[in-house]
């Protein structure tokens, strides 16, 4: 079992390719008002959250940037940036259609595109690196990233194996809380 330090996972907010169904993996693509919005909705959320001991850190891709910015603006400073917190690669379908590449390939949908992707990271290698950033984290931590890296990042802290990553929760503009190998979806109710 990993053990980690108590997490915030932010996943960064909806962004125009995912409105048009492109698959961005380290491609890059603005965020939209509605994911504008959900990121303002993060930040209110962790507002009401003791973040005394937390440092925060961001995919260096710009639509985790930009949501870490909004989200975490005046609450955590500095927000510093690893790679290892961005999407899993998506080899030569970067950038495509999802519905285009699901006709294509014949995968049964899109989840399966990310261990179908010619020359993409793949799921077991994002586990490498996702479980190696988790060993080295040394504190408290709020973390932006993205949908797939998201889910692998908690599915670790969690204990959960690869098979579960299609089951874990996900969704954009989410903040995720986990402390000793329990997982809590956080809404300005809760």
């Amino acid at each position: 079992m990993t053990t980690v330090p108590p997490l915030y996972v932010l996943r960064h907010g909806e962004t125009e390719w995912n409105l048009t169904g492109r698959l961005q993996g380290r491609f890059d693509s603005h965020l939209t008002p509605t994911g504008v919005a959900q990121a303002r909705e993060q930040r209110a959320i962790l507002q009401r959250r003791d973040l005394t001991r937390f440092g925060a850190i961001s995919s260096p891709q710009g639509r985790a940037r930009e949501t870490a910015r909004i989200a975490l603006e005046g609450l955590l400073s500095p927000v510093m940036t690893d790679a290892a917190l961005s999407e899993i690669g998506l080899g030569d379908w970067a950038g495509e259609s999802r519905a285009e590449m699901i006709a294509q390939s014949g995968a049964r949908d899109g989840f399966a595109l990310y261990e179908l992707a010619p020359d993409g990271e793949g799921f077991d290698a994002l586990h490498a690196r996702c479980a190696a950033f988790l060993r080295g984290l040394r504190g408290p931590s709020v973390l932006v990233t993205h949908g797939i890296t998201s889910r692998m990042l908690r599915l670790i802290a969690t204990d959960q194996s690869i098979g579960a990553l299609r089951d874990i929760e996900g969704g954009q503009g989410v903040v995720f809380y986990i402390e000793n190998g329990k997982q809590r979806r956080l809404t300005l109710g809760a």
